[in-house]
């Protein structure tokens, strides 16, 4: 099975609403427990395309399996965002091709720091993001859960000299 990884497009709002709420479910997180929210998703175009961030989908087949966001936060920093992977497709590398080809789409947008933050109890998720490199900065607890953020200085391609 291969990704194909392409651009948000309106039509796939539904689709990655409904990825998202599965996607927490499957790790125990709901409405009104300090970190779920989804108010974002029906604003992709203001909140992530719009401000000079991007939002990608990765399909297998026709299908959307996975999906992540890159929302600046100043002009060298973009956080990634919405770094979901249908449990029906998790432990085949399609959540690190997502965050490969969201840190590619910082460099070509200028970014050189991408920040993200996930739940102590999405090991997947710490584990995907310290096999990319990233480090972690910092813990807080919000509500019954532990926040744990992290980032990941990009590297430029290299420029050719002539």
């Amino acid at each position: 099975m291969k990704l194909a990884i392409r651009r948000y497009r309106w039509s796939d709002l539904d689709t990655i609403l409904a990825l998202h709420r599965i996607c927490l479910a499957e790790v125990g997180l709901v409405p009104g427990d300090g970190v779920y929210y989804d108010d974002d998703f029906p604003r992709i175009q203001e909140v992530y395309l719009a401000c000079g961030g991007d939002f990608l989908v990765g399909e297998v087949g026709s299908r959307v399996v996975a999906m992540g966001g890159l929302k600046p936060v100043d002009t060298d920093t973009a956080e990634v965002c919405r770094l979901r992977v249908h449990p029906e497709f998790q432990r085949r590398g399609f959540g690190a091709a997502m965050l490969a080809a969201l840190e590619r789409r910082a460099v070509e947008l200028r970014f050189s720091c991408v920040r993200g933050d996930t739940t102590l109890n999405q090991q997947a998720a710490l584990t995907l993001y310290a096999r990319q490199g990233w480090r972690e900065l910092s813990r807080q607890r919000v509500g019954d859960l532990v926040v744990v953020y992290g980032e990941k200085r990009l590297i430029p391609p290299a420029v050719v000299e002539r």
